[in-house]
């Protein structure tokens, strides 16, 4: 779609504004990409999708047009506000330009679709944040909703699951210590790519030489992390392994890396040890008896779909039954928390697969199941490859399927969130019976506390509670770069001691 932000008289320095615009435009028509032609206006004359926006003044009100074109049609909508609201500090003045753009945008989009989006007019990633705000307020849970449903128009059902996962995430926010951060462990490596994926990550059968260095490097960042971290005066709340597949790893060397943490970390308080176990082609006995001697007491075990010409179809070298048999073994060992994954939308499946899927994976009763929405990522094989995939409205009925069937059968939401290029710009939700929640999903996924990153691709966020200010310092994505950038990753270490120390 081709996106125009017209300059006009006024100095609204429409250029700050792309991005508010491709968010909407991604609610809207999720399939579209941005283009930004050069040009007068005019020139949007004979295209089949555009967009153009534009900011007035006249007497006391000031004005944001959208004009939309869609498949031949044309449409207008004009969000006004009083023009005074344009002499207010710079960073008010954009938040109320964005959101009459946004609102604009909306209103015109839906007179050309004919119908809302299930999250309204709500964009970004963390929905969940506007209903907390309210409930932190000492609104109601009504008061929220009503907020969601009457200035954003989301669906009453996609309300009041934000609604719930508010009430999840304030219950965790008000048990953080003040001295507490979380910790993620980046493990990016995987034994084959899935068609869907687009996070960095190695194949292990193509860089096997690179695992032992790479572990090598991350006990060293991980040692040097822990001096920091004492000498700030804080303690790890959670632990995380993530990547990539964690499980990639030998026994041995998981045996290796969790040592050197138990040892160098402050973990004295820690409550949560989380290992993404992820694929059963990587998980063993040996293995979940390492993860089990090491005080891990949640694992992943992630099917996305049990539908065997699916798990093909994404690349999966594993059958449904494999799944089945790696969750056995993992209640075997004594593990009484386990996450499972699964994916709507995935190429060649249908409603009436995913609901077996979701059937398949509630009958084995695991702890926590998160349901994700697939995301069309620019560096996915299904990207490249032009697999066809279901449609917006059957991944709807799938996610809306996942909604009965999950609180029917007793668990709750507790996080949510969104991305770019979701089919159908609808949501990923972890569900959990009560009592098991994960709290290093919340606390990373509504930034409530620091969370320090150690390895390839992990992003540590400084959070100030008091300030929400956030210090974002990120390591190298590709384990190579990551081995060929010790020095600078354990400089930027410093950064951590003077945040802590003011």
């Amino acid at each position: 779609m081709k996106l125009y932000l017209i300059p006009g008289s006024l100095d609204w320095q429409p250029e700050r504004y792309k991005y508010s615009a491709e968010q909407m435009m991604l609610t809207l028509f999720p399939g579209q990409r941005p283009e930004y032609p050069q040009g007068e206006l005019c020139t949007m004359e004979g295209n089949d999708s555009a967009a153009a926006f534009s900011l007035s003044v006249e007497g006391g009100q000031a004005a944001m047009t959208a004009r939309v074109i869609w498949q031949g049609r044309e449409e207008c909508a004009t969000t006004t506000f009083p023009a005074w609201e344009l002499e207010q500090p710079p960073e008010r003045v954009y938040h109320v330009i964005q959101h009459a753009l946004k609102q604009a945008f909306y209103r015109a989009g839906v007179a050309l679709l004919g119908q809302e989006p299930p999250w309204g007019a709500l964009t970004g990633v963390r929905p969940v944040k506007l209903p907390t705000r309210v409930l932190a307020a000492g609104g109601t849970e009504g008061e929220a909703k009503d907020q969601l449903e009457q200035e954003y128009h989301v669906s009453p059902r996609r309300a009041q699951l934000a609604v719930d996962c508010a009430k999840a995430s304030l219950a965790v926010e008000r048990s953080l210590g003040q001295r507490e951060v979380s910790l993620y462990i980046g493990i990016p490596f995987c034994p084959t790519r899935c068609a869907y994926c687009s996070f960095v990550s190695a194949d292990v059968g193509r860089t096997l030489k690179l695992v032992e260095p790479y572990l090598d490097a991350l006990c060293h960042e991980v040692e040097v992390t822990g001096r920091i971290l004492r000498q700030a005066g804080v303690t790890i709340r959670s632990l995380y392994m993530g990547g990539g597949t964690p499980t990639t790893l030998s026994a041995g060397q998981m045996d290796r890396l969790l040592t050197k943490c138990e040892e160098v970390l402050p973990l004295e308080g820690c409550t949560e040890y989380t290992v993404e176990a992820g694929r059963p082609d990587t998980i063993t006995l040996e293995k979940l008896q390492v993860l089990a001697d090491h005080q891990i007491g949640r694992i992943s075990i992630n099917p996305q779909t049990l539908e065997d010409h699916v798990l093909a179809a994404i690349g999966r070298k594993h059958s449904a039954g494999d799944i089945e048999q790696a969750y056995r073994l993992a209640r075997s060992v004594g593990f009484a928390s386990i996450n499972m994954d699964l994916i709507a939308g995935l190429p060649g499946d249908t409603v009436e697969g995913f609901r077996r899927s979701l059937d398949g994976v509630m009958a084995m009763d695991p702890e926590n199941i998160t349901v994700h929405t697939l995301a069309l990522k620019k560096g996915s094989t299904l990207m490249t490859r032009g697999d066809t995939i279901p449609g917006g409205e059957q991944v709807l009925k799938m996610l809306d399927e996942s909604l009965d069937a999950l609180r029917g059968a007793g668990y709750d939401p507790y996080y949510l969130y969104r991305q770019k290029f979701m089919s159908g710009s609808l949501e990923n939700v972890g569900w959990a019976k009560p009592g098991t929640e994960g709290f290093y999903n919340i606390v990373m996924m509504e930034e409530l506390q620091t969370v320090i990153s150690v390895g390839g691709g992990g992003v540590t966020k400084l959070v100030d509670p008091g300030t929400g200010k956030i210090v974002r310092l990120p390591n190298p994505k590709y384990p190579h770069d990551y081995l060929a950038s010790q020095e600078k990753i354990l400089a930027q270490k410093d950064e951590i001691l003077t945040f802590y120390r003011g």
